[in-house]
């Protein structure tokens, strides 16, 4: 299956895409990691070319790596954006996968996309390392079975 790798993006109010502005910062959390009882992050403070560069080297050992975010349209776009404009690739290929979207599937209803926000026990506030790590918490809590 691969590393399954959350990220959360930041970008100041109205910037919305890569196009309009730039991001402020980034987190991710290696979820294999974190299953095992190890908290393995990565702090992008801007989208430089320097810190992509750090982020490749940072996911190159976790190796085939699988984007999951709790809104991928959003946090997507800039990762995506900056490894094609500084290093020529995307070592999460083409596509990301959404927590709601798995949590709706698992429950049976499409609809349901907030509620596995309650798994998280890292509080959300905005800081993309603290986001991505609750977000990897209430994940691996949905993988072993809580809905």
């Amino acid at each position: 299956m691969g590393t399954l790798v959350v990220v959360d993006c930041e970008a100041p109010f109205g910037v919305g895409a890569p196009s309009v502005g730039d991001m402020t910062e980034f987190g991710a959390v290696d979820v294999n990691a974190l299953r095992e009882g190890r908290e393995e992050s990565f702090h992008g403070t801007d989208c430089s070319e320097d810190t992509f560069r750090r982020f490749r080297e940072w996911l190159a050992p976790r190796m085939p790596v699988v984007f999951v975010s709790d809104n991928p349209a959003y946090d997507f776009q800039w990762i995506n954006f900056y490894f094609w404009k500084y290093l020529g690739e995307n070592p999460f290929g083409h596509s990301g996968r959404r927590i709601a979207d798995f949590y709706a599937g698992l429950v049976g209803d499409f609809r349901n996309t907030q509620r596995w926000k309650r798994l998280r026990r890292t509080k959300h506030d905005h800081h993309p390392v603290h986001d991505a790590l609750g977000n990897a918490e209430a994940l691996i809590r949905i993988l072993d079975g809580e809905r």
